[in-house]
């Protein structure tokens, strides 16, 4: 039967709150019909949901759309920055938020910071193209300013859904703002590295931010640190080259 048109767009946006509070897995007993279609629940319901991570992040990057969700889009952000990567990683970066650079490019880290994030995964013995990178929101800040909270809290539901796609097996949290913000804690840095965390099931590790490490080039030794924790975990080789 036919469904309903004013039906299906009052069922897509449902749908589309839920998931933007990131709730996207819906569960119904296979007997259940809706009246106005005489589909079963599931399959009216999880039909955006799809098994494969580059698919996944396809329909989370469509439900973004161009955002107007927080007030950013008002403060001069360019383009959405969504993520980039091997939707399969087994590792995945995350950060603060777009700079300028990534705010004209349209994909995360490709500033001063970025290349020396790709430095850092070089010296890891992988590649770029092997992780997956994003941010903790996805639009500039004006003038790069830290993200408050209710943008933090608007787009983190984006994020998980992207962390449940990729299914990393380790997150590395890139400075004190993506820590706290992923962690929901209040503690310094000193606390926060050099242990593993639990988040939704996937082990989380917290160092320094690329952009963090130019101002204060000392910290690199520390953060090649954390990151040898990290390819033990990963079972990589550990490399004597430290982090240029």
């Amino acid at each position: 039967m036919p469904i309903n048109p004013e039906f299906k767009r009052a069922l897509h946006d449902r749908v589309r709150f839920y998931n933007d509070l990131g709730i996207y897995d819906f569960y119904a007993q296979p007997t259940t019909i809706l009246k106005e279609t005489q589909m079963p629940v599931e399959l009216a319901v999880s039909t955006p949901i799809s098994n494969d991570p580059a698919d996944a992040l396809r329909l989370i990057r469509e439900d973004i759309g161009d955002c107007t969700r927080c007030k950013l889009h008002l403060q001069g952000r360019k383009q959405i920055v969504f993520g980039v990567g091997n939707p399969n990683a087994d590792l995945m970066f995350i950060g603060e938020a777009p700079g300028a650079d990534e705010d004209m490019k349209g994909e995360p880290f490709v500033g001063r910071a970025g290349q020396l994030l790709t430095n850092m995964i070089k010296a890891m013995g992988l590649q770029r193209e092997d992780v997956y990178i994003a941010n903790i929101i996805k639009c500039r800040p004006p003038a790069n300013r830290t993200p408050e909270r209710d943008e933090c809290d608007t787009c983190s539901p984006f994020l998980m859904r992207q962390i449940d796609a990729v299914k990393p097996k380790i997150i590395v949290a890139l400075g004190a703002i993506a820590a706290k913000t992923l962690l929901a804690v209040s503690a310094p840095m000193s606390e926060l590295r050099g242990r593993w965390f639990d988040f939704r099931g996937t082990k989380l590790a917290v160092t320094y931010h690329p952009a963090f490490l130019l101002r204060d080039p000392r910290q690199k030794k520390e953060t090649w640190k954390d990151l040898q924790m990290v390819m033990k975990d990963l079972g990589l080789p550990l490399p004597t080259k430290n982090i240029e």
